[in-house]
């Protein structure tokens, strides 16, 4: 029972609350952002957070919009110089060791390409060379990436493949003309073949770097829990070995063109590179810029279908890109 010596509790603490050191109030005013958080709450105020994302938010699209309009506008500059640079040198027919007088203006082309858009020839011969490459590309894209993976991880195959591989690689895809037209009974076969020979090798030595890039500290975590050898090779080495193999597609894919280019202009007798040389035995100098102007369009979407395929298999990388920047 307490007597009527003893101070009342509210006075108690009003007295303790009086002596308490400065440094204790200071310490209590800045506390931590979720205390404080709870203290706005419960005295009604409303929290400050989404009218700070928003700003934050539009700053961020903001700088996305032009940091891709200063991109576009790069690009339309860089192509601009170019045809400034052609359509002067065909206009004033510049003839200093590099020789314009025989190359069609930027108009003479144009006008030639608009009188082909509704040819069926023209449109059979690029979609012959499309089809060309596509073919030639998968079996690459198979081949190389499953005998990159294999070898990468098990060393008694590579030793057996690698060597024999290493010899064939540097031998240019062109100087397998003759003895594919020997080899394959058609043609055609021996064309997809010759770009199959341009596409593979890159595949193969991209995939193989990626398989030994994956870091190790992984395999072993996957094997303490559990994995087999079909879930370590599927669930944790392709997985990071893909941004290898993805630079081998986008380089194999270049060389592919170039591959089926030279093997059309050498044996072929449909697709655009035929087109291209024919337009030169012929002196129709328009079609060979329009034969070359095509090269350049589908091989330049053939690599951004790899890079969007790339985002889309590959989105972790894309969300790391945004959280560096």
């Amino acid at each position: 029972m307490r007597s009527l010596a003893d101070p009342p509790v509210a006075g108690a603490a009003a007295a303790e609350a009086a002596v308490q050191p400065a440094s204790l109030r200071n310490v209590e005013e800045v506390m931590t952002p979720p205390l404080a958080i709870k203290r706005h709450d419960v005295g009604g105020a409303p929290p400050m957070a989404p009218a700070i994302a928003q700003p934050a938010m539009g700053a961020r699209l903001l700088g996305r919009l032009r940091t891709q309009l200063g991109s576009l506008a790069l690009s339309v500059l860089s192509i601009g110089l170019l045809l400034g640079f052609w359509y002067l040198g065909t206009e004033y027919r510049w003839d200093f060791y590099i020789r314009f007088t025989n190359v069609p203006t930027p108009g003479e082309v144009y006008t030639e390409f608009m009188g082909l858009i509704g040819s069926a020839k023209f449109q059979a011969n690029i979609g012959i060379s499309l089809g060309r490459i596509m073919l030639g590309f998968c079996i690459a894209t198979g081949l190389g990436v499953l005998l990159g993976l294999l070898c990468g991880r098990y060393a008694l195959l590579k030793g057996l493949l690698f060597p024999a591989l290493e010899v064939l690689r540097p031998i240019p895809a062109i100087a397998w003309v003759p003895i594919s037209i020997m080899l394959w009974p058609t043609t055609e076969t021996s064309i997809v073949f010759i770009t199959f020979i341009g596409a593979f090798f890159p595949i193969l030595l991209n995939t193989l770097h990626g398989v030994a890039a994956v870091d190790p500290v992984l395999i072993r975590a996957a094997r303490c829990l559990g994995a087999g050898e079909v879930a370590l090779m599927t669930r944790v080495i392709l997985p990071g070995a893909l941004p290898h193999i993805f630079t081998g597609l986008a380089v194999g894919m270049g060389v592919a063109w170039v591959s089926l280019i030279a093997a059309e202009m050498i044996s072929g007798q449909f697709g655009v590179g035929y087109f291209t040389w024919e337009a030169y035995s012929l002196i129709e100098y328009p079609h060979i810029v329009i034969g070359m102007l095509v090269i350049g369009v589908l091989g330049l979407l053939c690599s951004g279908g790899i890079r969007l395929l790339s985002r889309l298999v590959m989105p972790w990388q894309r969300v790391g890109t945004k959280e560096n920047a």
